[in-house]
């Protein structure tokens, strides 16, 4: 899906939240969001999904402005991965990964095999289906995001928005939810702290102050350069002899602190 937004801004108690920023998504790529705590970064993904009021500037999926189109539909065509997503404490995973249905269903179209088939899918894609049954208060923190991720691959959305989506995980699940997202026929935009988990993004788009200061390719924009001035930190740049892929080791820069 194509989605161009132009001019996105907001507001919080008179204070600019993000202010000014534009993006122009390819269809199907990873577009990965870094930036310092407090740049904006969870704002602006808030704001590319329409759900933030008083919002400045536009958004166009696929050359339809969003603010014109039903919530269903911008339901079933844009899922939400927020960091401190929560469910009921009365669901269990099943039920809580089948929300993400409800969207598809109505009175003429009820949860069918299909839709239960999709939910298989969306919980052995993120490794949860041999706890289907278990209830939402007896879940990890890890496996808590894991169960948020399949329900929203249970939406079949054409852009998956994933804020933090490595945060709570083990280094397994991390690096299998970086493969399934490499893996899925959708366009993805996610929020990254781990600059090393970044450069595996087709793009990135870098977040400073709540603009965005800087968009292309991984290796070209994240430079020294940028990292001292925009996270304040001092960067050496390796390269993985198995691969030649670049790999960032950091350190405090000598004036701070």
């Amino acid at each position: 899906m194509k989605l161009v937004a132009q001019g996105l801004g907001w507001k919080a108690a008179g204070r600019a939240i993000v202010q000014g920023v534009d993006l122009d998504l390819v269809p199907g790529e990873t577009f990965g969001l870094i930036g310092p705590n407090g740049s904006g970064k969870s704002t602006l993904l808030r704001l590319i999904a329409g759900l933030l009021p008083r919002a400045q500037g536009q958004v166009w999926l696929d050359g339809t402005p969003l603010h014109r189109m039903p919530r269903r539909e911008i339901a079933r065509r844009i899922a939400l991965v927020s960091q401190h997503a929560d469910t009921t404490e009365t669901l269990t995973v099943r039920d809580a990964v089948e929300l993400g249905r409800t969207p598809w269903l109505s009175a003429f179209s009820p949860f069918s095999d299909l839709d239960r088939q999709i939910v298989d899918d969306a919980l052995d894609a993120v490794e949860m289906r041999h706890l289907a049954g278990q209830g939402w208060p007896s879940l990890s923190g890890g496996e808590r995001q894991r169960v948020q991720i399949a329900r929203a691959l249970a939406q079949r959305p054409r852009l998956l928005i994933l804020d933090e989506p490595t945060n709570h995980l083990d280094i397994h699940h991390q690096l299998a939810l970086l493969r399934l997202v490499a893996g899925l026929d959708m366009t993805v935009v996610m929020a990254l702290h781990d600059l090393n988990q970044a450069m595996g993004c087709d793009r990135v788009g870098v977040m400073q102050g709540g603009r965005m200061v800087a968009c292309g390719r991984p290796a070209d924009v994240i430079s020294t350069a940028l990292l001292s001035e925009t996270f304040r930190v001092g960067a050496r740049i390796l390269t993985d002899p198995a691969d030649d892929s670049l790999l960032y080791r950091f350190h405090m820069l000598e004036n701070d602190g």
